[in-house]
């Protein structure tokens, strides 16, 4: 059987415990068609970089799935179906990652570059640039 990620996007209005019931429906399906579910995470109700269908948020969710293509083809055929169902993507994939995902990891705020921090490149040390004298009228100036 073929290893796959499949992530999906619900309605921002949907509740919490309709989207698990979601991933539970979709869960049997995959099931009942010879597959199994591994890990799921649900990553929360966050903003989308442009509204989809008047939607400005959604409720992410992720499936590691281990199953035939027929039974991921019918799982998503019966999300186009369903209306609470924004977007949907599965990939195929060589392993399951171990751990959370990239999206559940909590990123250190000391960890990021700051903007003084940040690597000059070969521009290095200026020095004293002396006096420059005045400048020139605006008109001057090329």
């Amino acid at each position: 059987m073929a290893l796959y990620e499949h992530v999906f996007l619900a309605r921002q209005d949907v509740s919490s415990q309709q989207v698990e019931a979601l991933v539970d429906q979709y869960k049997g399906v995959i099931e009942a068609n010879g597959g199994k579910v591994g890990r799921i995470e649900h990553w929360g109700l966050k903003s989308l970089t442009y509204r989809i269908n008047k939607n400005r948020k959604a409720h992410y969710a992720l499936m590691d799935i281990d199953a035939p293509s027929d039974a991921v083809k019918e799982m998503e055929r019966q999300m186009r179906f369903n209306e609470d169902i924004l977007r949907f993507m599965t990939v195929s994939v060589d392993a399951h990652e171990e751990g959370p995902s990239a999206m559940l990891q909590k990123r250190d705020r000391d960890d990021r570059p700051r903007g003084g921090d940040r690597d000059r490149g070969d521009r290095g040390d200026r020095g004293d640039r002396g006096d420059r004298g005045p400048r020139r009228p605006r008109e001057d100036r090329e």
